[in-house]
């Protein structure tokens, strides 16, 4: 799936206000792309789920933040992720 959303698409580009013909890239996402957020969020929803399963057998411990004691295992904000877990060795 995460192929064919990187090279299933062609572009055009325009040069002194008139576009080319249309070609396929070939060397994958470039940083800007669009497709790159969507891509990355497809990844992440794959590793939170694991985070998730490695919870429930209690693998992973999550950690308490703050003066209210919030649990939490994960960060997310736009591209980047932080999986929090306490150290039991």
């Amino acid at each position: 799936m995460i192929k064919s959303c990187s090279s299933s698409f062609t572009i055009s580009v325009l040069v002194n206000g008139s576009p080319t013909s249309k070609f396929k890239p070939h060397k994958g996402l470039r940083q800007g792309d669009p497709r790159a957020a969507f891509l990355f969020l497809i990844a992440v929803e794959g590793l939170s789920g694991a985070v998730r399963e490695v919870e429930k057998k209690g693998l992973l411990e999550r950690l308490k933040i703050g003066f209210s004691e919030v649990d939490i295992s994960m960060l997310q904000f736009d591209n980047d992720k932080i999986v929090l877990c306490k150290d039991n060795t």
